[in-house]
């Protein structure tokens, strides 16, 4: 099977195109010292990344996955400030692309295929980070988690992405790592591709049945 007929690439940013964990994981151990509290390899924080800042700083004072639901509300503002804060400054230490995704977004934009990030990053983030890694001049559109109302697994920024560039749902593609992208995409009919490698904090991808599930980047090539 291949997908005939796409116009457009929706890509998940954190896990499908760049590993910012390790810069994710300084930022949060600097909260966790700056506070007083156990910090965590970078493999724990690993698991905990991709539903956006505030999920992130939760799960860290958590220590785990599941988050405390009594964690002190002020402490929480605090800890997600600091957490801002030094991230804000560390953008890309360490962050750095997947194997072959800037060649493989290069060949797409030149195939004249459009291309769009959906994050849930906070956006104010996402523009540094993909010019460090000399990707921002690929991306006709740019969302973050904070740029509208709801963010994925919410099907709204998918749809707010197809109805800007004008583009029928049927010609979008839904690309990520996490169960948030395949379900925004089930949600709104979008076609999609899941891939193994990112943060889905782990959990099997196919799962979700996105329509491929993939190892590495480039083998998104032999769908098109």
């Amino acid at each position: 099977m291949k997908f005939t007929h796409k116009k457009l690439f929706i890509f998940d940013l954190d896990g499908t195109l760049i590993d910012s964990s390790p810069d994710l994981a300084l930022a949060i151990n600097h909260m966790l010292k700056t506070l007083n509290r156990d910090t965590f390899s970078t493999d724990t924080i690993h698991y905990w990344v991709g539903n956006g800042a505030q999920t992130l700083v939760k799960r860290a004072l958590s220590g785990s996955s599941t988050i405390d639901e009594t964690i002190d509300p002020l402490l929480f503002e605090k800890a997600l400030e600091i957490f801002l804060d030094f991230y804000a400054k560390n953008l890309a230490i360490e962050t750095i692309t997947y194997p072959d995704v800037k060649n493989v977004l290069t060949m797409l934009n030149g195939w004249n295929y459009r291309l769009a990030i959906v994050t849930n990053k906070p956006f104010a983030f996402v523009e540094p980070i993909l010019k460090a890694l000399e990707l921002s001049d690929l991306f006709e559109l740019v969302l973050g988690g904070d740029s509208l109302e709801e963010k994925k697994p919410h099907p709204l920024p998918l749809l707010h992405v197809c109805k800007t560039l004008g583009v029928d749902v049927k010609d979008a593609l839904m690309l990520g790592d996490s169960k948030n992208d395949i379900l925004a995409a089930n949600a709104c009919g979008m076609q999609s591709i899941g891939f193994t490698y990112g943060y889905n904090y782990g959990e099997d991808i196919a799962v979700y049945k996105p329509n491929f599930v993939f190892d590495e980047f480039a083998d998104i090539l032999s769908t098109i």
